[in-house]
């Protein structure tokens, strides 16, 4: 515990036990603006830390007779992917963190220098947002953390919006851009495969590897902006969400799962077999939810019948 936090910690005993401003200012010898501060950290409430994130990969180089159908041995790899670029941003901040490799680093394959700030984040985090984030982001990081002896992230949570969009739309396409393009949202920066080349240095004939480098952190960084509006646009549909509720400090109120709000809309019911649960809108995010006990009575509850199981 640091200085800082023990102090908070103190202060916080002190105001339970009655002490008003001018005491405790008088007792660790601040001034009593010091005094409310300390009290404001103090009952803060907590709130869980979602991670919005993109990574960018360099393609491998390998030797191959032929492009149809080709079983490649590993041996035939002459450089291995690596990570080029990441960029994240924590839920409705406004800053966007990244990195991107240099150009030597690009050159041989190195994220060494760059992969510990995303690992950092993540470790961080509660939850992490990612478009494709399990058969993707998360794998190929593991992968690169594993390769640079980082150890495995503190556990979080997962939301997939490739998954979910897949789970309860029926767009045309579950791409990014084009679910973005359909809702109005923002939209990926322009590019296409040249740039990756570029940032490789596959061909020397291609201009300025370092200017392209640049733009493709540029590049990363839009994805981010874009993931994080349709992560919005679809939260009230996401039936598995984590539920947000569990990760403030203050329990004292009934509070929407997907987007931890309390200005909640109660009316009608949610049935199961067994059970009548009281539902509400959340009127910030418009998720819909329950109660997490049933309403009925005990008598109630005794009189119902229960189907057979199957």
């Amino acid at each position: 515990m640091t200085i800082n936090e023990a102090r908070i910690a103190e202060v916080k005993r002190m105001a339970d036990l009655g002490y008003n401003e001018a005491q405790m200012a008088d007792q660790f010898k601040v001034k009593p603006s010091s005094i409310r501060r300390y009290i404001a950290l103090a009952t803060q409430v907590s709130k869980p830390k979602i991670l919005v994130f993109d990574i960018e990969t360099l393609p491998m180089e390998v030797l191959v007779w032929g492009l149809y159908k080709q079983q490649i041995d590993y041996q035939n790899v002459l450089k291995e992917w690596s990570i080029v670029s990441w960029a994240a941003k924590w839920l409705f901040e406004t800053k966007i963190m990244g990195a991107v490799v240099s150009p030597t680093d690009a050159m041989i394959r190195n994220d060494s220098h760059i992969i510990e700030g995303i690992w950092r984040l993540i470790n961080e985090a509660d939850i992490i947002i990612a478009h494709n984030a399990v058969k993707f982001d998360i794998r190929k990081l593991n992968a690169r953390f594993a390769i640079n002896g980082l150890k495995r992230p503190m556990p979080y949570r997962v939301i997939d919006t490739l998954k979910e969009s897949q789970r309860h739309f029926g767009f045309s396409s579950h791409k990014l851009d084009s679910i973005n393009s359909v809702l109005k949202n923002t939209l990926k920066k322009k590019t296409e495969y040249r740039l990756w080349k570029r940032c490789a240095g596959i061909d020397t004939t291609l201009p300025d590897q370092k200017k392209a480098l640049k733009e493709m952190l540029r590049y990363n960084k839009q994805d981010v902006v874009a993931l994080e509006d349709l992560y919005v646009e679809i939260r009230p549909w996401i039936t598995s969400h984590p539920n947000l509720g569990l990760y403030y400090s203050e329990t004292d109120t009934e509070r929407c799962p997907n987007c931890g709000d309390t200005d909640l809309l109660w009316g009608g019911y949610y049935y199961t077999t067994v059970g009548r649960f009281r539902s509400f809108r959340c009127e910030k995010c418009s998720a819909i939810g329950r109660e997490r006990t049933s309403d009925l009575k005990k008598q109630e509850r005794n009189n119902l019948a229960s189907p057979i199981a199957r």
